[in-house]
């Protein structure tokens, strides 16, 4: 009858009278369940319980301290459907039974007991939670798969975000590290200003693509040596929208819709003089406000064919004057307290840049 059943099933009996474990556990061995565990002393009982494993219990209510009743709510944390429980007891009446029932027996069986009925109910009970186990250990094998398969996924997401944003890069320096250096600047400003970890690692990775558009801006314009006219320089302006429209969609996911909203907003000034919609204050979204401080100091500490690199101190007296006109007070002073962590993930991040960054000329010289 128990052939499909795991040979190390563990079963326990909790019963105060002894003449009924005697009988029990004869009966259940009978059939071959070997390991049958007794206890006549409830407490014992209860403890040993808690402290094993085990697949299934057999439980009288009438008992000394604690009851079958106490038992069940002592052990109201289990898996009902992994370690099943049958009251035997000579408690009858409904409200004993919905007792039981509600405090999470599985089955109830009133005394004197049917012998062969309760080897079935048993049985059924342990074919139950067998399946259930199965279907758990299918449930998490197939779990793991789908998050290995996730991991992927994001893996290969992540590898085409950074692969665009180093595209970007390109356009406009020979090596595209001025877009990595925006993610990690971008990320330890959102940390310092309390963000939440989640939302820090996106911003490293949508800051980046700060500048796409301007793959839709052409050489003449973004590799021009001298000035641009005011025809231009309007156009170049546009980059912003540009990478916008490339990044924006319906279907957004949280990082190209972060993405998206930099794009568009990063050449906004605190005061309301930037574009391309002249927002001002905190109308201006935060990730925005965030790469702007960072993209100006990044372009200020790097050399360009139009300028030399400026000095930590020149340029953090001009990020410090223009607080509350092109930047963010508030990020500014925070900025401000992490100034020593900021050059050091730039000269770490810093390789041998190359041609001039027309949008990072156009926000410093006209603040």
């Amino acid at each position: 009858m128990f052939t499909d059943i795991p040979a190390d099933t563990r079963i326990v009996i909790i019963d105060d009278v002894a003449a009924n474990l005697r009988l029990l556990e004869s009966s259940l061995k009978a059939f071959g369940l070997k390991h049958v565990k007794s206890f006549a002393d409830s407490g014992a009982g209860l403890c040993w319980l808690q402290e094993q494993p085990w697949d299934l219990l057999l439980l009288d209510l009438d008992m000394p301290a604690p009851d079958g009743f106490e038992i069940l709510r002592q052990l109201s944390g289990r898996d009902r459907s992994r370690s099943p429980v049958i009251i035997l007891s000579a408690l009858s009446e409904p409200e004993h039974r919905r007792l039981g029932l509600e405090l999470g027996a599985n089955d109830y069986l009133t005394k004197p007991l049917d012998l062969t009925e309760l080897v079935l109910r048993v049985r059924n009970c342990l074919r139950l939670s067998q399946a259930t186990e199965k279907l758990q250990d299918l449930n998490r094998e197939l779990e793991d798969k789908v998050r290995e398969r996730t991991l992927q996924l994001q893996d290969s997401y992540c590898a085409v975000i950074r692969a665009l944003s180093r595209a970007a890069g390109y356009r406009d320096d020979d090596t595209g590290e001025h877009t990595l250096r925006i993610g990690n600047t971008a990320a330890l400003l959102a940390q310092a200003v309390g963000m939440s970890a989640r939302w820090c690692e996106l911003i490293r990775m949508a800051a980046p693509m700060h500048d796409l558009g301007k793959i839709g801006i052409p050489d003449r314009i973004l590799r021009k040596e001298g000035p641009l006219t005011l025809e231009e320089r309007q156009e170049m302006m546009g980059h912003s929208r540009i990478g916008y429209n490339i990044l924006h969609e319906e279907q957004a996911t949280e990082l190209t819709e972060l993405a998206a909203e930099i794009a568009l907003c990063h050449h906004e000034k605190w005061d309301g003089s930037g574009y391309p919609r002249g927002l001002a204050g905190e109308a201006i979204p935060l990730a925005s406000r965030i790469v702007a401080l960072c993209d100006v100091y990044d372009a200020l500490r790097m050399p360009r064919p139009y300028k030399c690199a400026w000095s930590p101190e020149r340029t953090q007296a001009y990020i410090l004057e223009q607080a509350g006109r092109h930047f963010d007070p508030n990020l500014v002073l925070v900025m401000q307290r992490h100034f020593d962590a900021f050059e050091q993930l730039i000269t770490e991040g810093s390789g041998k840049d190359g041609n001039e960054r027309r949008d990072d000329l156009c926000s410093v010289s006209s603040g």
